[in-house]
């Protein structure tokens, strides 16, 4: 970046130079330019947002401080000038700088300040009336004899330039004012008062921002003081509940979190986003960046278009480029510099410079697809790339499905994707808003694969791209290796302007959808079983289905939030929890049989019985489970390995078997596939009914159900009350990356001659059936532990014995 482009107080130095200029009357400027020209050019235009006239003089090489004011001479030519670098920050009084250059009746007045360290500049010497005696650039302290330097300030008059020699290298204080002296010219020293900062160094740059924070040089701030030293700009969002120890300066339109909390003498560029727990002291952060939850800056300065991820530490001194990431977890010791376009992986230790390197992602896929915050990972521009790369995998001319949730992020991300595979010849049918379990039927109708986008559930401000096969499933490992190639090469297939993609809009989607679903799932004795249910929309795209779907059911059937709302496309577990309450105040005071709450887009249910109390997740997999088991009376049953082993008696009892799992929702359809499967859930509202699909789906699940409930007349609490208690207990403890894979071996070793499963993760099975099992996290920096006893004290004390043992890894 140019020095002169640099932000102080969010503002190029530049711009406060000439803002400076300005205020002295002096509106017509010559701006001599080298290096990265364009950018200056294109930032400050002709000058006009300032009322300045601006031209420009380009050096095609260096012609030092001389030749470059020479290579402008004929804008110069016509009067006395005044000649200032673009790159020091400054307040003197250039009026009364003037004034004395006339008075004095001077060829050169070179503009003097006194420093305590005069060892990086060209100190001068002035007699009693000005005239300077003798100059030495960048001395010694053993040359040391004066405190007053030279800052690059001069007032002109255009004789001047017949000592310099055009079209050549040539400097002020080495070259032309020893010759001016020589032949005895006028040329005058004036010792200015006020503020000067050369900003050449980390150190002077941060210095430079405290200094404008604390009012010691008269610049103008574009902002409100809203209290003493706490500058905030216009747009700015700044939390009732964020801490701000001032001074500090936050940018226009930026954005702060409760919990956050900054410190002084710490700047926010424009358009920034803060998160809650993150913590900012003496930080000089630039436009655009993206600072996640519990991270830490401390005396640095981080470029713009950077974003810094959670609990990520950046120590004293270090200075990150523009565009990086730096990963979650990750720490970057004191004094290191990140050149632009790098990533730093999460949990990395970083303490050399990253200079060359690029340290690129392993991996794009998470657990849910391709995932990231909305408009910091996951942006338009990502979106079309991804999409390019996926339709690549793909033969021209295939189908692809696409849809989203009813979030405004996932509808602008929908647009770019789609154009995107329209340009790589691929033929688009898009569903618009629809339940996820939709997206996946109707793209196992033809298409080649499909593409849904939906706001990452509980997290509001991120987004899932999911990606998924010619049946609806996710991609399988391998097609997202494909993919995860294509993607890093950036081999993207491009059509032929007559082979650009169809776009269509397929019509009657629910009805299709509910007609399958009522074929595939045994429903018989719904009808004469008169039940009554109530049924919780979420406010999803969930209800989108319902109207189609229970007309055709035959039960009487009470739809509660039913709208959709754009501001809430996911929910957190307290919002979850509290719908719940609601849903089973409803179901009890209507004397329903049960209620049940989907997700916002379909993929899983929460049920309430028809007392109103609710039945939790894993309880909920046992109800089903002894209801399927109970009809069926043969087949295998795919659940997770994280499942209590009290699913396997009433697997058992009712002559079922129990396939384990991995957590991938992509193994437990790879089971829910398989002809024998009768039954698939995940302890966590995801349901596999394989007579109608292989996947998640929240509506099958609620059809399966009430048909099941029809058929037994029992109620579902009479049910839950027949299925012993489970005591699995659960935690999640903080394992940074590095680590990670250090813990798992403790594990191992730490198990000795006990029963070890590692299905997923590993499950050390005790002598008395008792079990712990510890997963690493593949996207997080968390280990996650469960463990079962015969009561919770015992399941208690498992989980106590094992976290130890992760702990003590971890250090």
């Amino acid at each position: 970046m140019p020095k002169p482009l640099l932000p102080v107080a969010n503002r190029p130095i530049m711009e406060h130079v000439l803002r400076l200029l300005k205020r002295h009357g002096l509106t017509e400027t010559v701006v001599t330019v080298q290096f990265l020209a364009s950018l200056v050019k294109n930032y400050f235009g002709d000058g006009e947002e300032l009322g300045m006239e601006l031209t420009y003089a380009n050096e095609e090489k260096p012609l030092g401080t001389a030749g470059s004011v020479k290579n402008a001479e004929e804008a110069l030519k016509d009067d006395a000038f005044l000649v200032i670098s673009g790159d020091a920050l400054t307040d003197f009084d250039l009026t009364d700088l003037i004034r004395f250059h006339k008075e004095k009746g001077a060829l050169v007045t070179v503009c003097l300040t006194r420093v305590p360290n005069p060892l990086e500049f060209g100190i001068t010497i002035v007699d009693e009336g000005g005239r300077v005696e003798r100059f030495l650039e960048k001395p010694t302290w053993g040359q040391v004899f004066s405190d007053t330097v030279n800052t690059g300030i001069y007032v002109m008059e255009p004789e001047v330039f017949d000592y310099v020699q055009a079209d050549v290298p040539v400097d002020w204080s080495g070259d032309v004012f020893p010759q001016l002296m020589k032949e005895g010219k006028p040329i005058y020293g004036y010792v200015a008062e006020g503020y000067w900062e050369d900003v050449g160094t980390h150190e002077s740059y941060v210095k430079a921002q405290a200094d404008v924070l604390e009012g010691k040089v008269d610049v103008d701030i574009d902002g409100f003081e809203i209290s003493p030293g706490v500058w905030v700009a216009e747009g700015a969002e700044v939390h009732s509940d964020a801490v701000l120890r001032g001074p500090l300066y936050i940018g226009d339109y930026a954005k702060v979190e409760a919990g956050a909390e900054i410190r002084e003498h710490t700047i926010v560029g424009s358009n920034v986003v803060v998160k809650s727990g993150a913590f900012l002291h003496k930080a000089v952060v630039h436009d655009n960046v993206y600072v996640g939850q519990q991270s830490n800056l401390r005396g640095c300065v981080i470029g713009k278009n950077t974003d810094i991820m959670r609990a990520a530490r950046i120590e004293d001194g270090a200075v990150i480029g523009d565009e990086c990431l730096v990963g979650e977890e990750s720490i970057i010791q004191g004094n290191v510099r990140v050149y632009p376009f790098k990533t730093i992986e999460a949990g990395a230790f970083v303490n050399t410079s990253v200079i060359w390197e690029s340290r690129g992602q392993a991996h794009l896929f998470g657990a849910r697809g391709v995932s990231g915050i909305l408009n910091v990972e996951i942006t338009p521009e990502l979106a079309v790339r991804l999409a390019g790369a996926y339709a690549t995998t793909l033969k021209k001319g295939a189908t692809v499905t696409t849809a989203r949730d009813h979030s405004r992020g996932a509808r602008a991300l929908k647009r770019a994707v789609i154009s995107a595979l329209q340009a790589s010849a691929i033929d688009v049918r898009d569903l618009e808003n629809v339940p996820l379990p939709v997206a996946r039927q109707q793209t196992a109708r033809g298409s080649a694969g499909g593409i849904m986008i939906r706001t990452s559930p509980g997290v509001p401000d991120s987004v899932d791209i999911m990606f998924l096969d010619e049946r609806g499933a996710d991609l399988s490992q391998a097609g997202q290796r494909k993919l995860d190639r294509v993607y890093a090469r950036q081999e993207y297939r491009r059509a032929f302007p007559g082979e650009i993609g169809d776009l269509s809009f397929p019509s009657s989607v629910y009805d299709s959808y509910t007609g399958s679903l009522l074929r595939s799932v045994d429903t018989t004795g719904v009808a004469e079983a008169g039940l009554k249910v109530v049924v919780d929309a979420s406010n999803g795209s969930a209800g989108l289905v319902l109207p189609s779907l229970l007309g055709r059911l035959g039960v009487d059937a009470l739809t509660i939030n039913p709208g959709l709302d754009e501001a809430r496309p996911t929910e957190t577990a307290d919002a979850r929890r509290s719908g719940l309450v609601r849903l089973g105040e409803i179901v009890a005071s209507a004397r329903a049989a049960f209620g049940v709450r989907f997700d916002p887009v379909g993929e899983r249910i929460s049920l309430v019985d028809e007392r109103g109390r609710i039945v939790e997740d894993d309880r909920a997999l046992l109800v089903l489970l002894d209801l399927v088991a109970a009809e069926r009376r043969s087949g295998r049953v795919a659940l997770p390995v994280t499942t209590t082993r009290i699913a396997e008696q009433v697997a058992a009892y009712h002559g079922t078997q129990v396939e384990w799992t991995t957590t991938s929702p992509d193994d437990l359809t790879r089971v829910g596939r398989a002809e024998s499967t009768i039954f698939g859930g995940d302890g966590r509202g995801g349901f596999i009914i394989p007579e109608f699909s292989s996947v998640f789906d929240g509506t099958a699940a609620f059809v399966r159900l009430i048909g099941l409930v029809a058929r037994t007349q029992l109620t579902l609490s009479q049910i839950d009350a027949r299925i012993p208690r489970a005591h699995v207990l659960r935690r999640d403890l903080a394992t940074p990356w590095a680590v990670k894979g250090l813990v798992m071996r403790h594990v191992v070793e730490a198990a000795g001659d006990r029963s070890v499963d590692t299905t997923d993760g590993v499950r050390v099975v005790e002598a008395d059936g008792r079990w712990v099992m510890v997963l690493p996290d593949p996207a997080e920096a968390v280990t996650h532990l469960w463990a079962e006893g015969p009561d919770d004290a015992s399941a208690q004390a498992l989980l106590d014995e094992w976290s130890a043992v992760v702990d003590g890894a971890g250090r």
